[in-house]
Formats: C-alpha cells, sequence, structure tokens
C-alpha cells in the first residue's frame, strides 16, 4: 500500500496543471475482475444446482393406472366389476397423491357409465386424451364406428394432465397373436416448466414382446430434446427378453426398480373382492428415455392404488385388478446445452 501511496503522490506531482482532474480509484479499476469473480461463482452455482436435486423444488410426479373397465357389453349390461364405486376410490387416492401426469389403461366409454377418462380428468381439473383401441379392429373407420355404436362401448388409452397438450398420435402395434385384438401406443406432448415433455401410455397383449418391441423402436424414433415417459400395462414381466433389452441396450430406466432393487412390486393381478392381497407379479411399468438436451433423474417410485375399500354393504373391493405405479423425477437441462 506504501508503494501505491508513493507512485500516486509522484504521478500528482509531475501533473500539476491538470489537478482539477478526477483522480483514478482503486475500486473502479478493479471492477471488472470483481465482475469476473462474480459471473464465474454464478456460473458454477448454476452447474451445482442442476447437478444436484433439489429437496425444496418439486419433482415431476407421474401415475401409470389400469382401471379395468366393466366388460365389453357394459353398454347394455351390469359388469359387477362395480366401476362406479372403483371409480369414486380412484379419484379420492389420486387427489391425495397429487400428480402432474397419469396415464390410464382399460379407459373406457360406454352406454351405462359414459366418458370415464373425460369423468377422471374433471375430478381431477385436467386436461385429457383419450383413444379407443376398438376404434381400430378392423383399420376401416365406417366399419370401426359401424361396430362400436352397435356395443356401446370404447375401451384405450389415455393420458391425463396437468400441463396443456401441445400434440397428440396414435400408433397402431403389430398383432402378433391375436388380429381382432388392436392395441395401440397414444403419444402426447406437454407443455411444461421443464420445456416440452413426450408422454407414452400403452396397454400390450399378454407376453406379446413383437408389440412391445414396437413401443421401443417408436418411443426411441421420437427421442427430442427433452426426456421422454413410457407408461403402462405391458402384460410382461421386467424378466423378459424385450425389456432387458430396453433398459440394458436401448437406454430405458426402469423408475420403481432403480430405488427399489429389492422389492418385488407386484401389481397384478387383484381380485377385486379379495379381503387380502392376492398380486404376485410386476407388468405395470413407468421408463424414462432421457433426451438430448435435458436429462432425468428418479427421485421415489413406489407402488400405489394398492389398498382395498368397502361396498356399502361392508365387504371389501379394491380399486383395479392392477396396482397403480407412481414415480418422481427431477429434471435438469444438460451442462453442454446451457
Amino acid at each position: 500500500m506504501v508503494l501505491i501511496h508513493l507512485s500516486y503522490s509522484a504521478a500528482a506531482h509531475r501533473h500539476k496543471p491538470s489537478d482539477k482532474a478526477p483522480k483514478p480509484s482503486i475500486f473502479f479499476s478493479s471492477l471488472p475482475m470483481m465482475l469476473c469473480l462474480t459471473g464465474l461463482f454464478v456460473w458454477f452455482s448454476t452447474i451445482a444446482f442442476a447437478a444436484e436435486p433439489n429437496d425444496h423444488v418439486r419433482p415431476l410426479r407421474v401415475v401409470t393406472y389400469n382401471l379395468l373397465h366393466d366388460g365389453a357389453l357394459s353398454g347394455f349390461l351390469d359388469g359387477r366389476t362395480h366401476l362406479e364405486e372403483r371409480l369414486e376410490m380412484a379419484i379420492r387416492e389420486l387427489k391425495a397423491l397429487d400428480p402432474d401426469i397419469v396415464a390410464v389403461q382399460e379407459a373406457s366409454d360406454s352406454r351405462r357409465h359414459g366418458n370415464v377418462p373425460e369423468r377422471l380428468a374433471e375430478a381431477l381439473g385436467f386436461h385429457v386424451v383419450f383413444e379407443p383401441a376398438t376404434e381400430h379392429v378392423f383399420g376401416l373407420w365406417p366399419l370401426d364406428r359401424l361396430l362400436v355404436g352397435v356395443i356401446g362401448f370404447r375401451e384405450g388409452s389415455a393420458i391425463l394432465s396437468r400441463f396443456p397438450i401441445t400434440s397428440s398420435d396414435v400408433h397402431n402395434l403389430p398383432r402378433c397373436k391375436k388380429w381382432l385384438e388392436p392395441r395401440i401406443l397414444l403419444q402426447v406432448t406437454l407443455s411444461t416448466m421443464w420445456g416440452p415433455l413426450h408422454v407414452f401410455s400403452t396397454h400390450t397383449g399378454r407376453e406379446n414382446e413383437c408389440q412391445m418391441e414396437r413401443v421401443g423402436e417408436i418411443v426411441r424414433d421420437h427421442r427430442a430434446a427433452g426426456p421422454s415417459l413410457l407408461m403402462g400395462d405391458f402384460n410382461t414381466p421386467e424378466t423378459s427378453r424385450v425389456l432387458t433389452t430396453l433398459r440394458k441396450e436401448a437406454g430405458f430406466i426402469d423408475a420403481f426398480r432403480i430405488v427399489n432393487p429389492e422389492r418385488n412390486g407386484a401389481t397384478v393381478w387383484q381380485r377385486i373382492e379379495s379381503p387380502q392381497s392376492t398380486a404376485s407379479r410386476r407388468v405395470d411399468f413407468i421408463l424414462l428415455l432421457n433426451g438430448r438436451d435435458s436429462t432425468a433423474s428418479v427421485r421415489s417410485s413406489r407402488v400405489v392404488l394398492d389398498r382395498p375399500g368397502q361396498l356399502p354393504d361392508g365387504s371389501p373391493l379394491w380399486p383395479s385388478d392392477h396396482y397403480g405405479v407412481l414415480a418422481e423425477f427431477d429434471i435438469a437441462p444438460n451442462h453442454r446445452s446451457r
């Protein structure tokens, strides 16, 4: 500090004629360095925040659930599955879980019960897209609509969302085993706080691996900048060849298994009037495929909608023959994209 003072005094002595000019300030001379250090601090802080999940920030919360419809003849007859009571149970439970997105399989529309996914979405205050697989039996629009109109019943997949739905698409899956059993993959794009989010819902045939292979191909082909979520009733165990390939080779992350490596996670099949749990297999999944410009990590996942209620006479009633699955995700942009 002494050297600085002496140098400054000498300079001032040599330039007496310009004494009225403002004197240089150490603060202003070091301002560029201070701004650089501040910028570096903010940059490193942003990276650290994005790299580590913040428990105080609400994650993306999603649920997949096979609701169990009331039967193909429920447009005329009581299917004896207590759909109205079970729907009320599901609404109460979903309100308590407070999800952002719900993928529903066996969503139905019939003369007796109305449009179940729309009723569910209205109760939750959500947007909804519903695509009946039953309208794809013959692949001929007039004939399919005539069939649906005669029986008064439609069934398929639905996606309910707290976020606006900006687009939707339907993919027909190959009929590898049963030609008169059409299966579809429903795709929507959501406008979220993290950017566009691609969500897929499907209900494939029982142990129909060729349909699951096609599902995996479609999701990978539509891989975007943001994460993609594939949810549904896959009707195949996690040890199957196709699901093993999706996880180990195609980059899909099994949300439940990655945070519950030892738990069984059974979701089927529950006898809806049984006094005890009868589920022993896991066929309902939430799979994550990360995008090019953002990465999601699984914060938590668990089986839900897995407790019975009661009918008015006191007998037990389960919400469905499937349990639901919930997963929470933390989403952050990739450092390279930033």
